[in-house]
């Protein structure tokens, strides 16, 4: 029995060494596109080409960054971008968790065919929906502004009303109950019982949002003509001309935008994790 269990226990410890090993070898080839911009982000223009391939530039070229954000209205682009992150963050939070609580927590009939109404406008590709919405903001006078990007958050997305109704349907109903028996309305069940339950999903809508709003290029590349109002995402392109790239100025500008997310995802990495394991999406 001894034999047989120290056998079992090798074996686990191999198992495990090896997944380990796997895992740590599939984040370096995750890493390399990562490590390879910000190599060439501190290049001179001569190694950017060079061959074979220079990873460690000698010696390193920092002022690069400084170049990069004096290149382009780098921080107006910033702040543009940080203000059309905070408002849809704030409108998709507001409209999708309202939606998905009355379809999740609220008996009313003919919930679940507005619910599949609601899922099949995600089949709708983008391009479809591009003119006509267009043509509309452009009578509504919103063309050139941050309305058309703002806006339609306020009015709920579809993926994140699934994934949040998903979420509420696992809240246990007897909550509900014994605040509706205390005499609290369902706006007050829903903030004083539902949201504070919620955290971990809602961290996760307001990350998928912040993701699509930031790095979001052909919104803002429709709606937005003048330069004063140019996000991060269309401000990148400033650096390819017609004919030349100037590609260690174009990675150092990556390197700035892509440093926010990485940041943002390390520390709220635990609440993600959590918020994904415990939606219910896998039925």
């Amino acid at each position: 029995m001894a034999s047989r269990y120290g056998s079992k226990h090798r074996r686990y410890l191999r198992g495990q060494i090896l997944g380990r090993i796997f895992l740590f070898a599939m984040s370096i080839v995750f890493l390399l596109p990562i490590l390879w911009m910000f190599t060439t982000s501190i290049k001179d223009s001569s190694q950017v080409m060079a061959y074979p391939p220079i990873w460690l530039p000698r010696p390193p070229k920092w002022e690069n960054y400084r170049i990069a954000v004096n290149a382009i209205p780098f921080v107006l682009y910033l702040r543009n971008t940080v203000t059309i992150c905070f408002f849809t963050i704030i409108g998709t939070l507001l409209s999708s968790t309202l939606v998905a609580y009355s379809l999740a927590k609220i008996p009313w009939p003919g919930r679940n065919v507005l619910l599949l109404l609601i899922l099949s406008t995600m089949m709708l590709p983008f391009p479809v929906t591009m003119i006509p919405l267009f043509v509309t903001f452009g009578r509504l006078g919103w063309v050139n502004t941050f309305k058309p990007l703002i806006v339609p958050s306020f009015l709920g997305n579809a993926f994140y009303i699934f994934l949040l109704r998903q979420f509420f349907m696992t809240i246990p109903g007897e909550l509900s109950d014994a605040a509706r028996i205390d005499g609290a309305s369902e706006l007050g069940i829903f903030r004083r019982v539902i949201l504070p339950l919620s955290k971990p999903v809602l961290a996760v809508v307001a990350l998928f949002q912040f993701l699509g709003s930031w790095n979001d290029f052909l919104g803002p590349l429709i709606y937005l003509q003048s330069n004063d109002k140019y996000t991060l995402a269309i401000g990148l392109q400033m650096y390819r001309t017609t004919n030349y790239v100037e590609w260690e100025l174009l990675m150092a500008a990556s390197t700035l935008v892509v440093i926010p997310i990485l940041v943002l995802f390390f520390f709220a990495q635990r609440t993600f994790i959590e918020g994904i394991a415990i939606t219910g999406i896998k039925g």
